[in-house]
């Protein structure tokens, strides 16, 4: 038996020398489909797991990478294998980001939140890189720290069902809690090196925490784990069984798959209507507002009409349905901003308003 495995053992140090200069792109694709695969909804307790227990490995690997190299572990079979801790490392944090990226861009609005999807499409970029500065103790730490602080801004409303500065707040302190743990470990391991470190190192977390805070305090962070499903502007929106009876302007023959009224034909007695599908986990409620804004050419600029809200429950697959209307509107372009509470931009509609006189033909569709 001990034959076999040192045999085995042999021919996958060999494979592993022979593609070394592959492994990069074979843990982005790794990490990135494992990732496809396993993550289906941002509230389901198996997909938080999987992420969670890639947080707790990554750790793991991260200590047992610092012991090996100040020659601490002594244990044959950990050092059997100890070539491949930092591609184990590298694919827990692909694994990491791409979910991320995903969950993020889910809730994000491209134009209020480009730097914070640019910035974790980097990290995840970078990660499929860095093999060689994975030995590198204050790099491993930052990357730690940025994976479970992108962790619990979204866990975190998901486990207490609901959604405020206050479980921000706390995302980061578990965060925080999380790697002070991982330095207290390697502390008590690897004293001297550790004392020439801590200082340099706590100042760079520290300056992670303050940027993520005002990346959030600014609305620059997407609105995890919100995500706005559909949206679109309507002549008439009605509950009617399960659904919502929605009414639009029928579509030239070169439109077949219109389903909205991106430029609105505005008839005498109308009313526009806003219709927005918005997901939220299971049992979060909270409140989402429809931000009514007209664009004003003299002044070249947005200005407010009405901001108006409405309750979501979560849970729904495609989304907790709502809208809002207005009467009464002026000829012109239109966007109507998707909103938290706090602001926080899900997605933007954008319309232009024509008025005429005669009504146009409108049909009808089930949402």
């Amino acid at each position: 038996m001990k034959k076999i495995i040192d045999e085995t053992t042999t021919t996958l140090k060999a494979f592993y020398e022979d593609k070394k200069q592959y492994q990069p792109i074979i843990a982005f694709f790794a990490g990135f489909t494992w990732d496809s695969f396993t993550l289906t909804r941002i509230d389901l307790l198996l997909d938080n797991l999987i992420m969670f227990s890639y947080i707790i490995l990554a750790g793991v690997f991260i200590y047992l990478i610092n012991l090996i190299e100040e020659d601490i572990i002594k244990n044959e079979k950990l050092l059997k294998f100890k070539d491949w801790y930092p591609n184990l490392v590298q694919f827990f944090f692909g694994g990491l980001f791409s979910g991320y990226v995903v969950y993020y861009f889910q809730s994000a609005s491209i134009t209020k939140n480009w730097l914070f999807l640019l910035f974790l499409i980097l990290l995840l970029v970078s990660n499929e890189f860095i093999k060689n500065r994975l030995s590198n103790f204050t790099f491993q730490i930052v990357f730690y720290y940025l994976a479970t602080f992108s962790f619990f801004i979204f866990y975190l409303p998901v486990l207490f069902e609901t959604m405020s500065a206050l479980v921000f707040i706390l995302s980061g302190l578990v965060s925080s809690g999380f790697i002070a743990g991982l330095i207290y470990l390697l502390y008590k391991q690897l004293h001297e090196k550790m004392k020439i470190k801590i200082k340099d190192l706590l100042i760079t977390l520290g300056s992670i925490y303050l940027v993520f805070n005002l990346l959030y305090f600014t609305n620059l962070i997407p609105p995890v784990p919100l995500s706005l499903k559909e949206a679109g502007i309507y002549h008439h929106v009605s509950r009617t069984g399960d659904g919502y009876k929605v009414r639009f302007e029928k579509g030239s023959w070169y439109e077949p798959l219109k389903d909205a009224d991106d430029d609105f034909r505005y008839a005498p007695g109308d009313t526009v209507y806003c219709f927005a599908s918005v997901f939220a986990p299971t049992n979060l409620n909270t409140r989402i507002y429809h931000h009514w804004q007209m664009y004003n050419e003299k002044e070249d600029e947005w200005v407010t009409t009405d901001r108006t809200n409405y309750k979501i429950r979560g849970g729904r697959d495609g989304g907790y349905r709502g809208y809002t209307l207005k009467k009464n509107v002026q000829a012109g372009l239109w966007r109507i901003d998707v909103e938290t509470e706090r602001r926080q931009v899900l997605g933007t509609i954008s319309f232009e308003i024509e008025k005429v006189e005669n009504r146009p033909l409108l049909v009808e569709a089930i949402k």
